[in-house]
């Protein structure tokens, strides 16, 4: 099915896992002649995928030097910027395309080279908290401007689409009358929708269990998406949107002093913080507490406020994030390492023998209990489906697909967060390539078989409370 038909340009800047794996689903569902898509990337990975496509393919890193006299001239009013770099502002590229009058899309707000990790910044200076605040901060000047759309892959991005269907899910089963889903712009309507089923809790619960026929050596570190990407973010504090029903603070945790407030960060890095969850398959598991986008985005997009400005509700928000076997023992030894890559890459492909993500919202405190919602999609239905994908790349490169489509739908609406989109349209466009959508009730809490080998300190009256999740 053709979805669009774009009489533009599009120039993809990064070619990695993502870029390889969206590529065809743009040429599958996108009508654009392939001699006007350019691919500009730092390095020669991903060559022959492009010439299999016929695509032109230019290797250039974009820096805070050049990114302008590289980019400018392969743009004019009305083409596209699909953004899939690292290591590239994301916050510039988005200037760079208001002034160009050019569309854009990227998975997550991307700060220059070392900006995850700079010493001489702040831990909120270098959260992602204060990078979604600079991002967010264009909305007023791009007003009525190209559309860019800011933060939207598997997750950020089609979580939040998950996380609107879970509560309509929710109020069908609890006869909670919602007689037609708001606009995604209507964020207050969304809110109430939320305070009224009792929504204390959000969890991007996500366990992937793919495995590959060789496994990781010494020295090296393995993942089934970006390394770069994965360890850019763990190396951030650990951050969460910090829910209204929370009685205090963790002790080492921090409000930012700026900007929405509706998240903390913890004193130290996501990769080390785990956190207690559920998914209907793996059942109840530890996973890490990383930094991501829609904890924030999310937190604040379901916020209410009285007229004084005071939050009334808000729910907590956070990813709590099982990556496959070898990629857990690769954080393992990067924390040994005191957070030093390690001198080798890997990742995952065409070794993968088995496995699938199963990645989805679960959303608890409410009248049932916990409801997840998400996609399971094996390796075997991924690699059917399209090339150059595993299962967990194949559901960011369709939320990437969703979310370009939908900017070219909607070309006039400024900078957009995925919480302020159609989560309909997005999940007609991504359900074909997501496997298995589940939908699951369960009485589980993080309070579930606790205290039995050693006594814990608990909050029994409140099991939503964050301290009942985090593993110390």
């Amino acid at each position: 099915m053709i979805h669009a038909r774009f009489p533009g340009r599009l120039v993809m800047l990064g070619f990695g896992s993502i870029g390889q794996g969206v590529l065809p689903l743009i040429l599958r569902h996108i009508e654009i002649p392939k001699e006007r898509i350019t691919i500009v990337t730092a390095e020669e990975r991903g060559r022959d995928v492009a010439e299999e496509y016929g695509i032109r393919f230019v290797v250039e890193a974009a820096t805070r030097e050049n990114y302008r006299d590289l980019l400018a001239p392969l743009l004019r009013r009305g083409d596209f910027l699909l953004n899939l770099s690292v290591d590239v502002s994301s916050v510039a590229l988005m200037e760079l395309c208001q002034e160009l009058d050019v569309l854009y899309l990227d998975t997550v707000v991307e700060p220059w080279t070392g900006g995850y990790t700079d010493p001489a910044l702040t831990p909120s200076q270098r959260s992602n908290y204060a990078m979604r605040e600079t991002a967010i901060a264009l909305r007023e000047r791009a007003r009525g401007g190209p559309t860019s759309v800011t933060a939207h892959g598997a997750n950020p991005g089609l979580v939040s689409h998950f996380v609107k269907q879970a509560l309509l899910d929710i109020a069908r089963d609890t006869g909670t009358p919602v007689a037609t889903p708001p606009p995604a712009a209507d964020r207050a309507a969304w809110a109430r929708i939320a305070e009224g089923l009792g929504v204390k809790v959000i969890h991007i619960a996500e366990r992937d269990t793919q495995v590959a026929d060789r496994p990781k050596k010494p020295g090296e570190f393995v993942n089934t998406w970006s390394v770069d990407g994965f360890v850019g973010e763990g190396c951030q504090p650990a951050e969460l949107g910090w829910g209204s029903h929370e009685k205090a603070l963790p002790a080492d945790g921090h409000r930012h002093g700026f900007g929405c407030d509706a998240a903390i960060y913890l004193m130290r890095p996501g990769a080390s913080t785990r956190v207690r969850t559920w998914t209907p398959l793996e059942g109840p598991f530890h996973g890490f507490l990383i930094t991501h986008n829609e904890s924030i985005s999310l937190a604040d997009y379901y916020t209410l406020r009285d007229a004084g400005g005071r939050v009334l509700y808000r729910p907590t928000a956070h990813y709590a994030y099982h990556p496959c076997d070898d990629a857990v023992l690769s954080v393992h030894e990067l924390a040994g390492k005191n957070w030093e890559m390690q001198a080798e890459k890997r990742l995952m492909t065409d070794e993968i023998t088995g496995g699938m993500d199963e990645l989805g919202v679960l959303l608890m405190g409410h009248a049932k209990g916990a409801y997840w919602y998400g996609s399971r999609l094996t390796i075997g239905e991924a690699r059917k489906l399209v090339p150059h994908n595993n299962a967990t790349s194949l559901q960011v490169t369709v939320a990437v697909l969703a979310g370009v489509i939908w900017a070219m739908e909607n070309p006039r609406r400024g900078v957009v967060e995925s919480d302020e989109i159609d989560h309909a349209r997005v999940l007609e466009i991504c359900r074909p390539y997501l496997g298995e959508l589940v939908g699951a009730y369960s009485d589980w809490t993080p309070l579930q078989d606790r205290a039995r080998l050693f006594p814990e300190e608990l909050d029994r009256d409140d099991p939503w409370q964050f301290a009942n999740f985090r593993v110390t």
